[in-house]
């Protein structure tokens, strides 16, 4: 029995020391965590609300993350370029990552294609009926995602062209007021909202990051695949490398995007009648026909019946 007291006693001294040895360095690791990236540390009330957490929160979460990491691990990483180009392209709708739009696309095509012939049974279509209720679903969860995110792309592109104008005119003044070429686009930032203000300020966030402005400039062009934007860029970065005057050059984009959005409208317009055209030769016309002549015709079967 003193035997067995004193290698208890022994086994929770050093057990107990080990517990002050984690909880310091857990503590010194939150006090640099604070001196480098500014965060405040964990509020006492913090442990608290994770007692109080969920089960999904504390069980489910940890588990689908490492879900994700293991199926992010066995993706190619050229797939996962591929997907990751069209999530900027569409502005990464809903903060989605490669391996949740992949996980998303597989759990559509699994999905629906049930869905579907679930309903096709339900409407007792029979084998056939059924099978292309199968296919149907099975093409929709594979095309559905990328389709969503050629609307988002599109979008966002129409967006940024409107924006471009009214974004080249304040940077322009701000340049002629004195200030320097980062400032005046924090200027911008902090004065317009959209696409083209959030672009900018993700590449005044990386040039904090290190990055020079040349890669956070040639970002903002990758992103955007509009004409009028990547000639904007491209002016601006070559106007840094000759060390052109940069007003100069804002006045002349500006000039030049403005010319062609009037002539974009004016193209608009002109095939505004040829639009129309299909309305109102199957619809306008023939009720005009039925209005205008119906009771000619009428009066003309009449007349001949008699």
């Amino acid at each position: 029995m003193l035997y067995f007291t004193f290698f208890l006693t022994i086994s929770l001294a050093i057990y107990g020391l080990y517990l002050m040895r984690a909880e310091k360095a857990t503590h010194l690791k939150k006090r640099m965590s604070t001196f480098v990236s500014g965060v405040k540390e964990d509020d006492p009330n913090d442990t608290e609300k994770g007692s109080n957490a969920s089960l999904f929160e504390r069980l489910g979460k940890p588990l689908m993350n490492d879900f994700k990491r293991s199926f992010k691990r066995r993706m190619p990483g050229e797939k996962e370029a591929k997907i990751d180009t069209k999530l900027q392209l569409a502005g990464s709708p809903f903060g989605m990552s490669p391996v949740d739009f992949r996980l998303l696309q597989i759990s559509l095509v699994l999905l629906l294609p049930l869905l579907a012939g679930g309903y096709g049974a339900l409407l007792q279509a029979g084998y056939a009926g059924i099978f292309l209720f199968l296919i149907i679903g099975l093409a929709a969860g594979t095309f559905l995602p990328h389709y969503y995110l050629s609307i988002k792309k599109k979008a966002r592109n129409k967006s940024a062209l409107k924006e471009l104008p009214d974004i080249l005119d304040l940077l322009t003044v701000s340049l002629e007021a004195g200030l320097g070429f980062d400032s005046a686009v924090s200027k911008v930032v902090s004065k317009k909202n959209g696409v083209l203000s959030a672009e900018f300020h993700r590449s005044l966030e990386e040039l904090r990051l290190g990055r020079t402005r040349r890669e956070a400039l040639t970002g903002i062009k990758n992103r955007i695949e509009v004409e009028e934007v990547r000639a904007f860029i491209s002016s601006i970065l070559q106007a840094e490398k000759l060390g052109i005057g940069m007003v100069q050059v804002l006045r002349v984009q500006s000039n030049e995007v403005r010319e062609r959005r009037r002539q974009r409208a004016e193209e608009e317009a002109m095939k505004a009648p040829v639009k129309m055209l299909f309305p109102l030769v199957l619809f306008i016309f023939p009720s005009l026909f039925i209005v205008l002549l119906g009771p000619a015709l009428i009066q003309f079967l009449q007349t001949f019946s008699k």
